[in-house]
């Protein structure tokens, strides 16, 4: 199992963000702008990992050099149950240099949008406070 899958498989956060590359970009799969930075991507899994219910990865799939890899996930939020993938590149560190979330369907998409948007004033602080 990849280390990346794992930790978040045990929740584990610390492990998460040791995966993550310092110039790490985040791309949300409800808002346009990507997030640069360790910090604010950190505090974002941190947010994610308050409003997925059930989450569960259910394939790996990933590239022969390992530097390319999909996680395919289930989860709920709100009552919504979603499907969603996590498209993650490693730099030549082994470090994620770029994450990219993709989520169905639309009603799914809408009901993170709300939970993640009602939890953004707290990332915006524990991102600060990691800088």
């Amino acid at each position: 199992m990849h280390p990346f899958r794992k930790a978040v498989e045990n929740r584990d956060i610390a492990g998460v963000e040791a995966l993550l590359a310092d110039d790490v970009v985040f791309t949300s799969p409800v808002v346009f702008k990507p997030y640069a930075g360790k910090a604010i991507t950190a505090a974002i899994l941190r947010g994610v990992m308050r409003v997925f219910e059930d989450f569960t990865y259910v394939r790996e799939i990933a590239n022969p050099d390992g530097r390319d890899h999909a996680f395919v996930f289930t989860a709920t939020v709100a009552g919504k149950q979603l499907q969603g993938c996590d498209f993650l590149h490693f730099d030549e560190d082994g470090r994620i240099n770029e994450f990219t979330v993709m989520v169905r369907p639309l009603s799914a998409a809408n009901a993170l949008a709300a939970a993640m948007g009602a939890q953004f004033e707290q990332i915006e602080r524990e991102a600060a406070g990691a800088q």
